[in-house]
């Protein structure tokens, strides 16, 4: 990497403490990923924010509201240069929603879940995406329950398995990072007292111009809002499982000590630290595969960027002789 190249990292952890909700790995998911970057990948300590919705170490705590995760994606983007790589890891739940786009009424599309339950939709990735400035790269590595096609458009590299499978794993020792439409519908809906099954209606309700922009600007079928979707573009995302999947939330075994983890940050975080060399995005999503294949989780990560970025270094790492 060429001297002076920032590398940048948001990282979100969401453990919904004290709901029904409750995970129990995403924060530790996001420390463990803030000591791999800073001793594996050498980014400077200063240039990695974090949020977690309980404290976990620094004097800045703050909360990942959806206002608050779009607000770190945006500044970090707005000081993004040619030649930067930015990075955000986000473990925690994830969910499915009707499609807003005309012609789509049974489709489904992909968000994740802040804890202030402000969705943060396929269509906000892209955006961010599209605002990046050329040359820069940003990467998505979304532990999270049907994250598959988080970035809207994306192109998918590898995809759902052949084998058809539901996420899970073969243990009681794990809970599915997913919160159903249903139960986020009627969250909203006690918040606002608003009889409707439009999603939209309750978000802009609650957040306004903080909404996602799924709701807020019409999007057709995204080729009027988003004329330059279809080009190669930098984004870069590592799901960590399908579309029609669901990541696991894996807990320690009772009385065999150690920590709560997401089986997919586990799984890319071992590998990483396995191999000194340079991976691609393709080898570390392979790997993580096997590695929870290994584990018997059943659960398919996905890689989706240009054909370019396939194969391009994770992170863009440097030469260990720079």
């Amino acid at each position: 990497m060429e001297e002076g190249k920032k590398r940048m990292a948001v990282l979100v952890g969401c453990n919904y403490p004290n709901t029904q909700n409750e995970l129990h790995g995403c924060i530790n998911d996001v420390l463990t990923m803030r000591d791999v970057l800073v001793n594996h990948f050498g980014l400077d300590l200063s240039h990695i924010q974090l949020l977690t919705d309980a404290p976990a170490g620094g004097s800045d705590h703050i909360m990942p509201t959806g206002a608050n995760i779009k607000k770190a994606l945006g500044e970090m983007i707005d000081q993004a240069e040619p030649g930067d790589v930015l990075f955000f890891h986000y473990s925690g739940h994830g969910t499915r929603i009707p499609s807003v786009k005309h012609g789509h009424p049974f489709r489904q599309d992909e968000a994740i879940v802040p804890c202030d339950f402000n969705l943060i939709t396929d269509v906000d990735f892209r955006q961010l995406v599209n605002r990046l400035p050329k040359g820069a790269s940003f990467t998505i590595l979304s532990d999270s329950c049907h994250s598959g096609g988080l970035i809207d458009k994306e192109k998918e590299q590898i995809g759902p398995s052949t084998i058809t499978a539901r996420g899970s794993a073969h243990s009681d020792d794990h809970k599915p990072k997913s919160i159903p439409f249903a139960t986020i519908l009627q969250h909203l809906s006690s918040l606002t007292s608003i009889c409707t099954h439009e999603i939209g209606t309750h978000l802009l309700e609650l957040f306004g111009s903080e909404a996602s922009l799924k709701f807020r600007l019409p999007l057709h079928d995204g080729s009027i809002l988003w004329p330059e979707l279809l080009k190669p573009d930098d984004g870069i995302l590592l799901s960590g499982c399908q579309a029609n999947e669901t990541s696991a939330d894996m807990s320690p075994s009772p009385g065999g000590g150690g920590k709560a983890y997401g089986a997919f940050s586990n799984a890319v975080q071992t590998v990483l630290k396995e191999h000194s060399g340079q991976l691609s995005n393709r080898q570390v999503v392979m790997m993580a595969r096997e590695r929870l294949q290994a584990n018997g989780v059943e659960q398919h990560p996905c890689l989706y960027c240009s054909d370019k970025n396939a194969d391009a270094v994770f992170l863009w790492q440097p030469q260990e002789n720079n």
